[in-house]
């Protein structure tokens, strides 16, 4: 991974880059703050501009010109920020990452931190700075030559603002995040022969050099704790199963945890229900919802959140040699109940079935969200814009769909019902893994409820946001490190002390 982008905060007293940005409102009126760099018919040259390429200034539309002469710029880049009455819907962190799509390798670039309306605060200009380092990731590090080598050299931003100490202070939660966005992108990105089970648990350890308390179960410890179902999911693979236990302290002892639960298959075949072998591939990121936890940690200790919380993820890989689980084996999870398997490609749900019951007994927490990209039915459903949201828990629910809009990583509730619950019975034990094709994503959420008591409780279903996802204005990766930034502000806005 290459981060190719060199970021630096100063006040509003010079500029000196190669490039110079501002933000235009649909007037095509640039910053007051600006004017006195834009430099002799700068106004006239850009209405041209505009009037040419049909610039009106929308939200995050950009426009880019050549400087007039003795500007002491070579380039004036103008974003747009749509009508100052919707300015209160403006996405900043969005508005951030338009502004680094428009910006060339190996130049430098001043950046104008105001709006036509006045100078930004500086929450809005931390969230600019969020945006452009998101949309600047890369993870390349496996390839051995660079197409352009331009490419390499990275950008020297300078992010002007009224008052860069109080912006510097707003960006330091903004920069913990985005390392933990990083994270959580790294591990979905990595191939399934490097990031296996064992070494996902090494990496999640290393969240220790921030204060983060990590303990790894191997499978004898699992199979004395009683976790057969997850083994079971296992037993097919030569690469040992772990779970992986990260506590981060940061509120007093007396205060009850909150906790995140996510599904890490580090490589899904299918096992003995193979899956077709076009797009295989793409299983390397059936573990997206335990890089989400584990980015989500080293989110929280990087910026010394004030909560107590816990982060497990349940890590196998799914093979079919000729040990691995049938369809038809009846196993028994830790909770005691018993399950059929129907399909041995269902089988995230028989991990975290055992991952949520230990945390509930173990931990006693306020509230569990397991993260899992668990069905392709959830796509069919929601496509790539929101992730399924199903829960036992209305107040947990409109949490976490406020802290999607405002993150830009949106969910949208789901049903659960007894009609459904009846659709996983089994005839030959307490439930089966599979009820077919239809409403595929809630049946494999009514089973989870199965492994949760009265533990107020969400189940995120990201498949269709957590890997492959597409293209946005602050995300160019295949992994997207989807939902780092949603419980981050969900803790921040609820649950710190």
């Amino acid at each position: 991974m290459s981060q190719r982008l060199k970021l630096e905060i100063k006040a509003l007293n010079a500029i000196g880059g190669q490039d110079l940005v501002i933000l235009v409102s649909d007037t095509l009126t640039p910053p007051k703050a600006a004017e006195e760099w834009l430099g002799e018919g700068a106004h006239a040259l850009l209405a041209r501009a505009a009037a040419a390429e049909r610039f009106k200034g929308k939200a995050l539309a950009g426009l880019t010109l050549l400087a007039p002469d003795g500007a002491g710029y070579e380039r004036l880049i103008a974003v747009g920020v749509g009508p100052e009455a919707e300015r209160g819907t403006l996405d900043f962190a969005k508005l951030g990452g338009a502004i680094a799509g428009r910006l060339g390798h190996g130049r430098s670039v001043d950046v104008i931190l105001a709006l036509p309306e006045g100078p930004l605060g500086a929450e809005h200009a931390a969230e600019i700075a969020l945006g452009m380092r998101l949309r600047s990731y890369v993870f390349d590090q496996y390839k051995t030559k660079s197409k352009k080598p331009e490419e390499a050299e990275p950008i020297a931003v300078t992010l002007r603002a009224g008052d860069p100490s109080l912006v510097k202070k707003a960006l330091k939660a903004r920069d913990a995040v985005a390392a933990g966005v990083e994270l959580a992108r790294n591990l979905v990105n990595e191939p399934p022969n490097v990031l296996y089970p064992e070494e996902f648990a090494d990496r999640a350890a290393k969240l220790e050099k921030l204060g983060v308390e990590v303990e790894v179960l191997d499978e004898k410890q699992l199979r004395k704790i009683g976790m057969r179902a997850l083994l079971a999911v296992g037993q097919g693979s030569r690469r040992e199963s772990r779970v992986a236990i990260m506590r981060w302290n940061g509120a007093k002892s007396s205060v009850q945890p909150i906790a995140f639960v996510g599904k890490g298959v580090t490589f899904d075949t299918g096992g003995i229900s193979l899956k077709p072998g076009a797009g295989m591939e793409d299983m390397k990121g059936d573990m997206a919802g335990a890089a989400c936890v584990t980015g989500l940690m080293h989110a929280l200790a990087a910026r010394k959140a004030k909560v107590n919380a816990i982060g497990i993820i349940g890590l196998v890989e799914n093979m079919p040699d000729g040990n691995a689980q049938r369809p038809g084996d009846i196993v028994t999870s830790l909770s005691g109940q018993t399950i059929e398997i129907i399909n041995t490609d269902a089988e995230g749900r028989l991990v975290l079935a055992d991952v949520l019951w230990y945390t509930q007994e173990q931990f006693k927490p306020q509230f569990m969200i397991n993260l899992a990209t668990l069905t392709g039915a959830i796509l069919v459903a929601l496509a790539q814009e929101y992730a399924g949201l199903f829960s036992n828990s209305d107040e947990l629910s409109e949490r976490l769909s406020a802290a999607g809009k405002a993150t830009g990583e949106t969910v949208w509730r789901m049903p659960l019902g007894k009609a459904y619950d009846k659709m996983i019975d089994s005839k030959f034990a307490d439930m089966k893994n599979a009820a077919g094709r239809h409403g595929g994503s809630i049946t494999a959420a009514q089973f989870l409820q199965r492994h949760v008591n009265d533990c107020p409780w969400v189940h995120l279903d990201i498949a269709g946001t957590g890997m492959s996802s597409p293209n946005s204005e602050t995300n160019r990766s295949w992994g997207s490190g989807w939902g780092v930034r949603l419980l981050d502000r969900l803790v921040a806005e609820h649950y710190e002390s």
